[in-house]
């Protein structure tokens, strides 16, 4: 009898657990799907994106470690339409080291808006500095196949030591340079003025540590963007996305201090890129992986 009873109980309960798990699927997984994917076979290591200040509907993207010292414009949809090639260090056998994020910002010209490449991973954490190669942008990326920048490079120390990063990204407000370190259990904040000469060595300035909830390598930063009015934060780790909000007047690090939103993400394979619209009013993501897929999600509030 008890069994019965028992088995009168339960029986619905799965069946209703059944339905309740297909209805997500249906009406919640399914919303994000891939708005598309990355067409290019050369793009088989995607580990940043961003959007150009200058070229409507063109972002920027690069491979990581082992590829040579170049970037790719490329449409919302994953289409390639320059690849971009510069100068790197010469004592580097591929020109780079280990390109792990990409940034758009304010340079040393006022109305002229650069790309920042951020030659920033060490997976050893043993580098005596790593690099940040500043070119400004070029009417031609995104019409022309193939184009050239020469850019102007700053080294960075961190001031306690070599650490792994895969986190870059320009306060336009403050005219900030921001790099978020990876591996650590708390993560550190560290900034560098914007303003500085080609080859200049710079010592990085601590601004403080955060804490994310979670499994390593799963809770691990990977990438980060700021909107292009600055008032939107994102990073991202292997499985979430967070988001903030800053309050005018206020410095990001300060904003990063404060209780993070966060925000639908589909987990990839191995993601490592974020970046907003240029409006702000969504943002994209993509990982590593020949055509890896393309995710297109909305900020809050829109």
């Amino acid at each position: 009898m008890f069994k019965s009873k028992a088995l009168k109980i339960f029986i619905p309960v799965l069946c209703i657990t059944f339905i309740a798990a297909f209805a997500k699927h249906r009406l919640i997984d399914n919303k994000q799907l891939p708005q598309s994917h990355l067409y290019a076979k050369q793009m088989d290591e995607t580990s940043g994106l961003v959007a150009s200040g200058l070229n409507t509907g063109i972002y920027y993207a690069h491979n990581d470690s082992g590829d040579t010292s170049r970037f790719f414009a490329i449409t919302p949809d994953g289409k390639l339409k320059t690849t971009i090639y510069y100068t790197g260090d010469k004592a580097e056998r591929l020109g780079v080291r280990d390109c792990e994020d990409i940034a758009v910002g304010p340079g040393p010209l006022k109305g002229k808006s650069y790309v920042y490449i951020g030659d920033i991973g060490d997976n050893g954490s043993k580098r005596k500095y790593i690099t940040v190669y500043r070119a400004e942008e070029s009417p031609s990326w995104g019409k022309d196949s193939l184009a050239h920048a020469t850019p102007v490079s700053l080294n960075l120390k961190y001031p306690d030591g070599p650490k792994d990063a895969e986190a870059m990204t320009i306060d336009p407000v403050e005219k900030l340079l921001y790099i978020i370190t990876k591996r650590s259990d708390s993560v550190g904040v560290y900034t560098s003025p914007l303003k500085f000469k080609a080859n200049d060595t710079i010592t990085l300035t601590l601004r403080g540590r955060l804490f994310f909830k979670g499994l390593k390598p799963f809770k691990w930063i990977t990438a980060a963007d700021i909107s292009a009015d600055g008032l939107q934060i994102l990073l991202k780790s292997y499985e979430k996305v967070y988001y903030w909000r800053r309050t005018a007047g206020q410095p990001v690090w300060k904003t990063l201090k404060s209780m993070p939103q966060e925000l639908p993400y589909k987990q990839e394979k191995q993601g490592e890129s974020v970046a907003f619209t240029p409006d702000g009013k969504g943002y994209y993501t993509t990982s590593e992986g020949v055509y890896a897929p393309i995710y297109y999600y909305k900020t809050p509030g829109n």
